[in-house]
């Protein structure tokens, strides 16, 4: 080397790097032996956990025992297709077109499926057909939960959270709008019909009895449609109305004896007020307030274990009020977990004499807030005025002793960030199926993968 110039040895340090071995890229190259399912993603990834977790520990027989038709093309495997649903929701993919390009696209998806690809309809008929048994998986997931060492019970969060319908907000019309809409468009109806058999009979005579001319023009069934939707939402609200004045009457007989309070009422018994609003698209849904404003949507409730976030109750209501939801709440944990919770937190739209005692009845120790909370304030009690010798009044002396010592502190590092995980973290903003029983078990389908994800990281 010594004996080479300096252009020499640039020369052979550039037939050096023109020298340099690389990894063979042939992408026409086959396998010679099909690869496993274990060899797509690493061993201990989440498909893995997820696939074996139904294969091996979930009863899915609810499933398997609809399918008893011996004839046509074999299905998928119910199971297989459980485990997709489970660890799509796991990964925040929710729409079955998506899950199905998922199953084309994603390794980790193809180590679930065994490289099968059920299409978006398929996924989608099953999901619809099966959502209760689905739904049923949420009690055998936390029952792992539990085994497993994550639920100790001894401090509960409650919280619900509003999440929009598959549904506008706009495609919703009130009992006032409908009183005058409906003879407006009636009497709109019945004058293009009119028209339209006008023209029938002009056409008759023009081209013949024996041509076809009896059809309605499109623009006259489309009136006609939402004519019957409208009558439709309006004998459901009224009905609605009617059930409302018979409890308020049964309620009133049983305090027959006791003065009336209150403003006078406005309007007759069994009549919905004009404000009353029903949705055309999903009429299970209600106007729901939220933080980004007004959303036609549904509560979704969860009560969460504080050691490591698990959902241990979940509910689903289209009423805006939490107010109701403690008591089922606390029958929910009882019997998904064979046992009460010790403590249980929760914010002031739970706070009532009725809800506060539920909990003592169930020797519950509570921290529900009686009023806001301002931001940097010791307690929860806010501005509120309590009766003296009541529970709510009790319930605000306890906070306000404890003050940044309370546990009613929990609440907001328990329960809150697990709906940010769900609706953040995940991206469920809002439900894909319509009606209050199908939400409900999309919902629990969702909180089933919530904790399958708090299962799985425990497995370190």
């Amino acid at each position: 080397m010594r004996h080479f110039g300096l252009d020499s040895q640039r020369a052979l340090w550039f037939l050096c790097r023109m020298a340099k071995i690389f990894k063979s890229w042939d992408v026409d190259q086959l396998v010679l032996l099909p690869p496993s399912v274990h060899e797509l993603v690493p061993a201990g990834h989440l498909a893995h956990f997820v696939r074996d977790l139904v294969r091996d520990s979930l009863d899915v027989s609810a499933i398997l025992k609809t399918y008893t038709e011996d004839r046509g093309f074999p299905p998928y495997d119910p199971t297989m297709m459980v485990a997709l649903l489970l660890y799509a929701y796991c990964q925040g993919l929710y729409a079955s077109r998506r899950i199905a390009k998922a199953c084309q696209e994603r390794v980790d998806v193809m180590a679930v499926t065994a490289r099968q690809t059920p299409d978006f309809r398929t996924i989608s008929d099953f999901r619809k057909r099966h959502l209760p048994a689905l739904g049923g998986l949420f009690t055998q997931v936390l029952q792992l939960c539990q085994q497993a060492g994550l639920v100790s019970l001894g401090h509960v969060a409650l919280d619900g959270t509003k999440i929009r319908a598959n549904a506008s907000k706009h495609k919703a019309m009130s009992y006032r709008r409908m009183k005058t809409a409906e003879p407006e468009l009636a009497a709109e109806v019945a004058q293009w019909l009119a028209k339209a058999a006008a023209s029938d009979a002009r056409e008759d005579k023009a081209y013949g009895v024996d041509r076809r001319g009896d059809e309605l023009p499109e623009w006259v069934t489309n009136k006609q449609h939402r004519l019957e939707k409208i009558r439709a939402a309006k004998a459901a609200l009224e009905a609605d109305a009617q059930d409302d004045a018979r409890a308020k009457k049964r309620k009133d007989e049983n305090h027959a004896d006791r003065p009336r309070r209150g403003r006078p009422v406005q309007h007759p018994p069994g009549t919905p007020h004009d404000r009353a609003q029903r949705n055309f698209t999903d009429p299970d849904s209600r106007i729901m307030k939220a933080r980004d404003g007004f959303i036609q949507g549904y509560n979704a409730q969860a009560a969460v274990d504080a050691d490591h976030q698990v959902i241990v109750a979940q509910g689903l209501t289209n009423q805006a009020s939490d107010a109701h939801q403690l008591e089922p709440m606390l029958a929910h944990i009882r019997s998904n977990t064979g046992r009460q919770a010790r403590e249980l937190s929760a914010d002031a739209g739970y706070c009532s004499e009725h809800n506060l005692k539920a909990l003592n009845r169930r020797h519950v120790r509570g921290y529900v807030a009686t009023g806001r909370q301002p931001h940097g304030a010791a307690s929860a009690t806010g501005a509120r005025k309590t009766v003296p010798r009541t529970r709510v009044h009790a319930m605000q002396i306890r906070l306000r002793r404890a003050g940044h010592r309370s546990r009613y502190r929990f609440r907001k590092q328990v329960v809150e960030p697990v709906f940010g995980q769900i609706k953040h973290g995940r991206g469920f903003r809002q439900f894909l199926l319509r009606g209050v029983s199908q939400v409900a078990g999309e919902w629990s389908l969702v909180c089933s993968a919530h904790n399958v994800l708090k299962l799985a990281g425990a497995r370190g």
